[in-house]
C-alpha cells in the first residue's frame, strides 16, 4: 500500500510517544510544586521546606538561636538548611523524571525533553 516509505509508520509511533512522554512530563513538574522537601542544618535547629522544583516554602529556626553574637552563625545555618533542601528536591526531581522514562531504552545520559 505505502510501499517505499521505509518506517514512517515507525516515526508516527514515536511521534505519537514523544506527544505522550511530553503530556506525562507536564503533569510531573506540575505535580513536583505539590511535593515538599526538607533540608536541616545545625541538628535540627534550622530546617527549610521546599518544592520538589526548589522554591523556598518554610524556614523554621530555633529560638535558641536569636542572640545578636550569633547573627552570623544563625545566617550561615539559614543557607546550609536551604541547600540541603534544594539539593534533596533536585534529587527528587530526577527521580520523578525518571519514573517517565522507565522502560524505554533510552540511550545512557539521553536529555529530557527532547
Amino acid at each position: 500500500m505505502l510501499k517505499g516509505l521505509g518506517g514512517l509508520g515507525d516515526m508516527a509511533k514515536i511521534m505519537k510517544q514523544a506527544q505522550e512522554m511530553q503530556g506525562k512530563m507536564a503533569e510531573i513538574e506540575a505535580g513536583l510544586d505539590q511535593i515538599n522537601v526538607v533540608g536541616q542544618s545545625g541538628a535540627g535547629m534550622v530546617v527549610a521546606t521546599t518544592s520538589a522544583k526548589g522554591a523556598l516554602k518554610a524556614l523554621e529556626i530555633d529560638p535558641s538561636l536569636f542572640r545578636p553574637e550569633d547573627k552570623e552563625v544563625v545566617e550561615d545555618l539559614i543557607v546550609a538548611a536551604v541547600k540541603d533542601a534544594q539539593a534533596k528536591a533536585a534529587e527528587t526531581h530526577r527521580t520523578e523524571m525518571a519514573k517517565l522514562t522507565e522502560g524505554m531504552n533510552l540511550p545512557a545520559g539521553m536529555k529530557l525533553p527532547f
